[in-house]
């Protein structure tokens, strides 16, 4: 059985518990490695052709305005299938109650019918907000699982919790 982490993070300046801090990797792609090494999955960062501001909250805005159109940004590169895979991971950080909308894009573009679909999001406080109910639609046909929700704060002490996770 392969398993393949679609995902999106975001570095550079992001929001901890009430301060913005600027970080090299993000929340996201953290874990994201860590379903990597524990489960030997192959990775696919979902990107957007155009970069979101390195200001947080003009990047923020930006996300705002997107959702709100319901728009389909353009990405650097398109995963064109999954058929190799049994297993699908997606993770996202939360952004105004569900995914970014470069994930809508990708994941459009994929039939999950037969697939095992595991999310994962990183937030500061909302959980998965409605994004449970885009991946219902987004992943038709395919077997979504538990999701796990993880603090973006704490994603470097969570490695054991990934792997019960996995494990489920």
């Amino acid at each position: 059985m392969a398993s393949l982490v679609i995902y999106f993070s975001r570095s550079g300046e992001n929001y901890f518990g009430g301060e913005l801090k600027n970080i090299e990797k993000g929340n996201t792609e953290v874990i994201a490695e860590y379903i990597q090494e524990l489960d030997g999955a192959d990775l696919f960062k979902v990107e957007p052709a155009e970069e979101y501001p390195a200001d947080y909250m003009k990047c923020i805005d930006v996300a705002k305005a997107e959702q709100q159109a319901d728009a389909r940004p353009e990405i650097k590169e398109t995963l064109s299938g999954i058929d190799e895979y049994d297993t699908i991971y997606i993770g996202f950080p939360n952004w105004w109650g569900t995914l970014p909308m470069p994930m809508f894009t990708q994941l459009e573009q994929l039939d999950f019918t037969g697939k095992v679909v595991k999310p994962f999001v990183t937030h500061e406080g909302s959980g998965f907000g409605s994004s449970q109910r885009d991946l219902a639609k987004l992943c038709e046909g395919g077997e979504i699982k538990n999701g796990l929700s993880i603090p973006g704060a704490n994603v470097y002490d969570v490695k054991d919790t990934v792997k019960a996770w996995i494990d489920e």
